[in-house]
């Protein structure tokens, strides 16, 4: 027969694995452009850091002049809002990155000029 305090442990690490595999898990937690929060010049905040999925980004700016639109690769690229954006405006925004690998892009479009001045990040996810 089996000593108990091993089954006791096969036991733990099946019910972590399992929450592991269905995402219960939460992922590291980023603060967007760290002290400076969500700001100009923010677009290399993300050089070398390295996103999985689920990670979650937090975004802190005054609501009042700025906000974080999540969009699609050519509104990242040209700074405007296509057909498929999501828009956040409270000032201390908890994104969460989707559960596939791929790109999340950013942008600030409140006032105008944010985004063409660096007021947006693209992150890249990775799997684990």
């Amino acid at each position: 027969m089996a000593h108990p305090r091993v089954f006791e442990i096969v036991s733990v690490a099946s019910l972590l694995s399992m929450m592991l595999c269905s995402g219960i898990v939460n992922g590291a937690t980023y603060t967007v452009g760290d002290d400076k929060g969500w700001s100009f010049n923010v677009e290399s905040w993300t050089n070398g850091k390295k996103f999985l999925p689920g990670d979650v980004l937090i975004f802190n700016y005054d609501p009042t002049i700025h906000n974080v639109v999540s969009v699609d690769q050519v509104s990242y690229d040209t700074c405007t809002v296509g057909s498929n954006f999501r828009v956040f405006e409270s000032g201390h925004d908890e994104v969460t990155l989707p559960n596939t690998r791929g790109w999340s892009y950013f942008i600030g479009n409140k006032t105008l000029g944010d985004c063409n001045n660096k007021m947006k990040i693209q992150v890249s996810t990775f799997s684990p």
